[in-house]
């Protein structure tokens, strides 16, 4: 604040004194600085005026910065005439200054810049530029005359030759028409050739696939009757073993209250029986008796639903369309895939999620499906154990769940989906757009057919439903199955597909 105060300090008398203020001498000193500001102002409109027409200028930043040293200058006059009446010599003193320092900046902006100002091109280098440019043309245009002649004859000479060259072509193209003929007789055979060994090729892959079909279908459907009947034979012994389980159980407990109140009433029996109770160790036997029969009974009872699963998988008993449970036909599924799912040797245990919804019973060929479910629960397997098996390889510390999600949801109050997802190492675009190719497998020889999805595409077709998947590497694997409640026709269309047990293994 003080050195504003001194910029504009009444302390200093006016410029015009030392003028004596005379008019005259005043007037000239207005006059010359007005004249000298105007000009200063109008140089750099006239600068940024042929800068913005002449695009073409070099260094057009250097005509600005020359515009803003020449305003500068311009003020520096205005400030003159000011200080005839006003002694603001702090602010004149400030405004020349910021006068010199673009001026220094300008001059030193010069100095970097006169190398290549100097290599500008002068007038004279240009005329002479010029004149070497116009002989150049002189000789380019005799050279241009020449080849005008020498262009004329060869003109002459390519008719001549053209008249013979026609000619001949004339009896070139009587030959090519004739060739043409006969090829085109050729390529029509060669269609038909092609088209009639499509055919042969078609229908042999057709009988092919039909063939190996039928052999599976018969293979399958007499494994499916052997599995039933071994269940039905299997059945009444277990039940017969079941049902006097509970006997057994009442009399061994009736046979150890009678042994508790005998060692009560003789608490001190002869030798011999104190040695025999002490030789078979009858404490540990009493207690571990009661554990032996409820191992027994557990045993039974996951022998039943074995056989249960058995019996309701295989369903070879059901030629027509029925009403089921969903639900009971994945659980079947899963539980004769057990013995996949639990813990390995050299892998942990597979976890299955079931997210059921609340779906009404649903109107289908349960064996069909439970087909369906086991060739894609299989599928997710081998996908899992492929995982840990490159896990292993790749010597991986870090240990990953292995996931099968089973979902179930009824979607329109008139159709059922069924998705089945597991967390393995997915599949390309390409895989996918084969999948449901007949005999298309990924898996070593020996270890699929390559025929599970295609006949689980065409049972899922035959249900009037889709069979959709989602995959990507690294992200696994999730099958869609969606179904109506009840079909449109009492009968599905088998397509050569029985009701049979049917995995891709």
């Amino acid at each position: 604040m003080h050195m504003v105060s001194e910029m504009f300090s009444s302390y200093f008398i006016p410029h015009g004194h030392c003028y004596l203020w005379k008019p005259g001498l005043v007037g000239l000193h207005i006059l010359s600085d007005s004249l000298i500001s105007l000009a200063y102002f109008l140089i750099p409109i006239e600068l940024i005026y042929i800068v913005k027409k002449r695009k073409d200028i070099p260094f057009d930043w250097l005509f600005m910065l020359f515009g803003s040293f020449i305003v500068c200058c311009g003020i520096t006059h205005i400030m003159e005439i000011w200080t005839l009446w006003h002694p603001d010599y702090w602010l004149s003193g400030l405004l020349k200054a910021i006068t010199a320092i673009v001026s220094l900046c300008t001059a030193s902006v010069v100095v970097d810049l006169i190398p290549k100002i100097l290599a500008i091109p002068s007038p004279d280098q240009l005329a002479a530029a010029n004149l070497a440019l116009q002989v150049e043309i002189a000789e380019r245009k005799q050279v241009q005359e020449a080849l005008s002649q020498l262009t004329l004859e060869l003109e002459n000479r390519v008719q001549e030759r053209t008249a013979d060259l026609e000619e001949a072509n004339q009896l070139l193209r009587r030959e090519n028409r004739d060739r043409k003929l006969a090829e085109e007789s050729l390529r029509r055979s060669e269609a038909q050739l092609q088209k009639q060994t499509e055919q042969l090729q078609n229908a042999l892959q057709q009988l092919q696939s039909t063939q190996t079909q039928l052999v599976q279908t018969e293979k399958m459907s007499s494994l499916g009757q052997m599995v039933a009947g071994v269940a039905h034979e299997i059945n009444n012994p277990i039940n017969f073993i079941y049902a006097n389980i509970p006997l057994a159980t009442d009399y061994i407990r009736e046979l150890l209250d009678l042994i508790q109140l005998y060692q009560v009433c003789y608490p001190h029996p002869a030798l011999a029986i104190q040695q025999k109770i002490k030789n078979i160790e009858l404490d540990f036997v009493l207690e571990d008796l009661q554990k032996i029969l409820g191992s027994i009974q557990l045993g039974a009872e996951r022998i039943k639903e074995i056989v249960k699963s058995l019996r309701n998988f295989s369903r070879l008993d059901e030629a027509e369309m029925k009403t089921v449970n969903i639900h009971e036909g994945i659980d079947s599924s899963l539980m004769i895939l057990q013995h996949r799912l639990k813990e390995q040797r050299n892998r942990p245990q597979i976890q299955t999620i079931k997210e059921y919804g609340d779906l009404p019973p649903v109107e289908c060929y349960a064996g069909q499906l439970n087909q369906v479910f086991m060739n894609i629960l299989s599928n997710a397997i081998d996908a899992l154990e492929q995982v840990n098996r490159d896990r292993q390889q790749c010597c991986c510390s870090q240990e990953r769940k292995l996931l099968i999600r089973i979902r179930t949801l009824l979607v329109n109050g008139d159709r059922v989906q069924i998705h089945i997802a597991d967390n393995g190492a997915g599949m390309t675009p390409d895989v996918m757009a084969k999948i449901y190719d007949p005999f298309y497998t990924t898996k070593p020889i020996g270890y699929g057919t390559g025929l599970g999805l295609a006949i689980s595409y065409q049972i899922i077709k035959n249900h009037e439903g889709s069979l959709t998947c989602v995959s990507s590497l690294g992200k696994g694997t999730e099958f869609m199955i969606e179904i109506p409640l009840k079909s449109k026709t009492s009968r599905l269309t088998h397509a050569g597909y029985e009701p049979c047990l049917f995995v891709d293994v």
